[in-house]
């Protein structure tokens, strides 16, 4: 998408097209998104409550993340360690991703095991094209092969705002928790816009509520977008009964 609110050349949908990936799919892939505090990673665990409940094999993972590699990574972009520069911290997320996506999720999907990710590529869109002002069209060419076209088949975006956030977690925070609010402002309008525009595959939910009814929100949305999908799968003689795996 390009700040005028378009996505630039192909969208990831078009893109996926293009190279065959979603077509080789047995799982679902599902990302958890939101600016930090937002609770997101929390509930990733109510996500993998139904799917068990729902019967569906799945695998947890998070971004930076999820390989040797990405670990390797994630410490050097939150330590604070070095200086990095913008640029080169999208370059960073998008080859932690790419690596993610060609070792662990892919072959998950393959296999039939539906994939939480904790963080995915809107991450990059909304922290580094909108809160440090790269630009959507650059991050997005810089992801665009990092993911193989592989989108989501749904999104929670867990919605807070910057500052109901922080005054939950009075904590020190990592490289990039601890940015202004003028950035996490940013970072929240450019999910909400993201939302927008691919609405057909986003569920906002409002992380402002008490965590109970935000776990319900959660649950009915996972139902809602997977709960067909599996009755019809089982109808046509799949047996598969929902185990976890955590990430690695």
């Amino acid at each position: 998408m390009n700040d005028q609110g378009r996505w630039p050349s192909e969208p990831p949908r078009a893109v996926a097209k293009r190279l065959g990936t979603s077509p080789r799919r047995r799982g679902w892939l599902i990302a958890l998104e939101g600016g930090e505090g937002s609770g997101k990673s929390t509930h990733a665990g109510v996500v993998a409550e139904v799917l068990a409940e729902l019967g569906i094999p799945y695998r947890l993972v998070r971004e930076p993340g999820g390989t040797p590699l990405g670990e390797r990574i994630r410490q050097l972009l939150l330590s604070g360690e070095v200086e990095i520069d913008p640029v080169a911290e999208s370059y960073l997320f998008a080859a932690a991703r790419a690596q993610l996506v060609a070792t662990v999720i892919l072959p998950a999907l393959a296999a039939g095991e539906t994939v939480i990710c904790d963080r995915y590529v809107d991450s990059s869109l909304a922290y580094q094209g909108y809160g440090l002002g790269i630009g959507l069209e650059q991050v997005w060419a810089m992801n665009r092969w990092a993911i193989r076209g592989l989108v989501p088949d749904l999104t929670l975006l867990f919605d807070c705002a910057p500052e109901v956030a922080r005054r939950r977690h009075d904590r020190p925070g990592d490289r990039i928790e601890g940015r202004d609010a003028a950035f996490h402002r940013r970072v929240r309008a450019g999910y909400l816009e993201l939302a927008r525009m691919d609405a057909d595959r986003y569920v906002v939910i409002d992380a402002q509520q008490p965590p109970e009814r935000v776990a319900e929100a959660v649950r009915a949305a996972v139902r809602q977008r997977l709960g067909a999908a599996v009755g019809h799968r089982k109808a046509g003689g799949s047996g598969e009964t929902g185990r976890g795996r955590g990430a690695g």
